[in-house]
Parts: structure tokens; C-alpha cells; sequence
């Protein structure tokens, strides 16, 4: 009938979640945690950071006798080093090349390398200044005694070419010897082929792999967590 109240349904009564496990729940132990260490985080970053460039800038500094190492090992005759022009020279350089050459003794320069037995001489070819032999003397055969070989076989580079054993030699010779070695002199490292190079090849790849273990590390540590 027409202006007669119509009875609404009665609501329905709130559901009760307790112990049905759908409620958040928070751990006690996570609560407890401490705060992330950011100092110590952004000291771990920099140092991996700085010896990731670090071993870069090594393999960096190895790639040249990473390069003699793969380079061929048949010797390259260049002749008598004491008519052979620059652009010969030029031409061979971190090579092995095959050459001949009288040295002069009395403006050689004698050094020893740790953990190396025996002793080494740079001598300049006789009536030049631009051109340098590193001969190694082997151990116990006296200094006085020793000739430098006139038949020559080795690596040639640019005086500083070959890393860090001989970074300080031109200095050293110009105060021992007084002989001013000019800036683009070059040297000829007796002895020295490609195979003997295997220990720069391997230690690049050791550096190139710190680099990337280094980069991963960092990578881990600036991600974000999912």
C-alpha cells in the first residue's frame, strides 16, 4: 500500500579479522635493527670507486706490452744501428727486431732489478746519442771482464716505452754518465722477445678483472632493493 514504510534489510556485521592471519604484522627484530651505516656505506663505495680506476689506469699502462706480447715472433732484421735512420726505427717500434751495433763502454750505465740475479748495462751505439742497448750481464761473470754482444735481438721502444723498469734510466744516465739522452731517443732491450712479455698479458687481464669484480661490487651496492 501506497505511504506504508518498507523495512530496510539489517547491515551486515563487521567481519572480525583477528587470528586470521590477514592482518600486518610487524617484526620485533626488523623494528630492532639499527639504522644502515651510511658513513661506512659511503666509504665502501669510494674505495671500490678509486681501486677500480685504479686497476684500470695498470691495465691502461700495460697495453703496450700486452701489444709486444701478440706481436709476431720472427725478428725484423733493421741493420747496423749506427747508419739506421729514425723512420726506420720509426717503423718497428715495440717490435722484435734483429740488428747489429758496436756499443761503447765507457758511457754504460750499470743497475740491478729486484729479484732479478745478475746485473744489467745500457750502453748508448758508438758515435750516437739517440740510440740506447739495455744488455742484461749475467750473474757471477765479472764486469770487467764483460764485452757487449755486437749481434743484437730485442724489443725497441721509446726511451719510458717499456713501463716501469726503465721509467728512471734516462735521468740516471745523464747524472752517471753525463750524456743527455734526447726526449725522443730510443732503446733497444736486448734479450727481450715476445714471449717474454706472457707476465704483462697476464697481469692486465688480473687488473682488467679486479676492475669488473669491482664494478659489480658497486653495482650491488647502489642497487635498489625489490
Amino acid at each position: 500500500m501506497h505511504g506504508m514504510p518498507t523495512e530496510l534489510p539489517p547491515l551486515p556485521s563487521p567481519i572480525d579479522l583477528s587470528g586470521s592471519g590477514l592482518e600486518e604484522e610487524i617484526d620485533p627484530e626488523l623494528v630492532a635493527l639499527p639504522a644502515p651505516a651510511r658513513r661506512e656505506r659511503t666509504f665502501a663505495v669510494a674505495l671500490l670507486v678509486f681501486a677500480g680506476a685504479a686497476a684500470l689506469a695498470m691495465a691502461f699502462a700495460l697495453r703496450r706490452d700486452v701489444a709486444y706480447a701478440l706481436s709476431s715472433r720472427t725478428a725484423a732484421g733493421i741493420g747496423d744501428l749506427a747508419c739506421v735512420n729514425d723512420a726506420t726505427l720509426a717503423a718497428y717500434e715495440n717490435r722484435f727486431v734483429r740488428a747489429e751495433a758496436v756499443l761503447a763502454v765507457a758511457s754504460a750505465v750499470r743497475y740491478t732489478r729486484p729479484w732479478v740475479a745478475g746485473a744489467f748495462r745500457t750502453l748508448p751505439v758508438a758515435g750516437r746519442t739517440d740510440i740506447w742497448v739495455d744488455v742484461r750481464v749475467p750473474a757471477g761473470q765479472d764486469d770487467r771482464q764483460w764485452q757487449p754482444p755486437h749481434e743484437l735481438a730485442g724489443r725497441l721502444v721509446r726511451f719510458g716505452g717499456t713501463g716501469p723498469r726503465h721509467r728512471g734510466l734516462a735521468p740516471a744516465i745523464q747524472e752517471m754518465a753525463h750524456v743527455a739522452v734526447p726526449s725522443n731517443a730510443w732503446l733497444l732491450v736486448d734479450g727481450e722477445d715476445p714471449e717474454s712479455g706472457h707476465n704483462g698479458m697476464v697481469l692486465a687481464a688480473a687488473f682488467l678483472g679486479f676492475a669488473v669484480w669491482n664494478a659489480a661490487a658497486l653495482a650491488r651496492i647502489l642497487g635498489k632493493v625489490h
